[in-house]
């Protein structure tokens, strides 16, 4: 029997909205001049990512060929390439992602562009772990670590991460493990779903959103999907009477969907096994660069390497959070409220 003729979707005017129809966005290397037209008007296109402060991140890093570090956070491989690209071929870098499905999709492109084993491995890992690195490499000359999702994770509505689509209430890095967020709803009680949401995000309608949450799970009716969720959110938020009720909705959105996402993924644990043995696998001298994105993991880090700098075990610490420069944040909007961290190893000995 022959197989019907499907015609491939057609790219649905200049900019079309459903993420399927983006094939030219999702194939940036072959259309590479609509590409560009989106990055210009300062957008993202689907399925890719803009690295954040790689000028700054570069500059402090000073990678020397030779050296052995780590990129914590692969996602769409943009500062492991501008990495690799001052290693010069010597040395080592290992990206670690716990993202199966982006980290294979970034390991082809950049093996395809030359980026071989012999500099540059990919783990599948949580940067919790990022001792067992220095158990194969030994002490590293740096680490980056960027805490921000990945756009290409936020674009997917397959993935559950933007309340503006439709799709399922998912939010895992990781889809292969752990429960989605839709579960982890109906596992909580209100006292634990506002906790969540004042915790994880200074959610100020934590009280409200818990008990309207609770209402739907009463009425039998799960919040499977983004829009339900946005839904229950929108109609607490309308019932405050905001000057701006668009607005309004909007960032409690952005709030309530980051609160889950950092509970469904254990996010400030993660990142407090981190920034623990940070200090200790690092070379005297060695460097590490931390990007953050909300004020919650910031102060995680701050106050992470202001105690290791009281001990003496990094010599040197950022007095002031750096941020992206005013032009980078005009051309990229995700860029506004990322925060950069450094901190200097001590050279020593007794801190080993």
């Amino acid at each position: 029997m022959q197989t019907p003729h499907k015609r491939r979707v057609r790219y649905k005017g200049k900019y079309p909205k459903k993420f399927e129809e983006k094939y030219k966005e999702l194939q940036p290397e072959k259309y590479k001049e609509t590409a560009e037209h989106i990055i210009q008007k300062g957008n993202t296109p689907a399925g890719t990512h803009r690295p954040i402060c790689v000028e700054e991140i570069l500059s402090f890093l000073d990678v020397k060929p030779g050296q052995i570090g780590v990129d914590a956070t692969l996602g769409y491989g943009g500062h492991t390439q501008k990495i690799l690209d001052c290693l010069k071929g010597e040395g080592h870098l290992y990206s670690l992602d716990v993202d199966p499905i982006e980290s294979e999709k970034t390991k082809k492109r950049l093996r395809d562009q030359g980026y071989g084993e012999n500099v540059w491995d990919v783990c599948l890992m949580n940067f919790a772990n990022i001792a067992e690195i220095e158990k194969k490499a030994g002490k590293l000359d740096f680490v980056l670590a960027d805490l921000g999702v990945s756009s290409m994770q936020i674009d997917d509505p397959k993935r559950g991460f933007s309340f503006r689509e439709e799709g399922p209430l998912d939010l895992r890095l990781n889809p292969q493990a752990g429960v989605p967020a839709s579960e982890r709803l109906k596992e909580m009680d209100a006292e634990e779903i506002e906790g969540m949401l004042f915790e994880n995000s200074d959610e100020p309608l934590a009280k409200e959103l818990a008990r309207a949450i609770m209402s739907a799970k009463r009425k039998k009716q799960p919040i499977e999907t983004t829009s339900q969720l946005r839904e229950i959110v929108e109609q607490v938020v309308l019932r405050t009477k905001p000057e701006n009720p668009k607005e309004a909705v909007k960032k409690t959105c952005q709030r309530v969907f980051q609160a889950l996402r950092i509970d469904v993924n254990s996010e400030f644990e993660v990142l407090d096994s981190f920034l623990e043995a940070l200090p200790h696998i690092l070379k005297p001298g060695g460097k590490a660069a931390i990007l953050t994105f909300h004020s919650g993991e910031d102060r995680m880090v701050k106050k992470s390497f202001q105690y290791y700098a009281r001990e003496g075990i990094y010599s040197d610490i950022a007095k002031d959070v750096i941020r992206p420069s005013a032009k980078e944040c005009a051309s990229n909007p995700r860029a506004r409220s990322t925060k950069f961290r450094w901190a200097v190893r001590s050279d020593v000995q007794k801190y080993e």
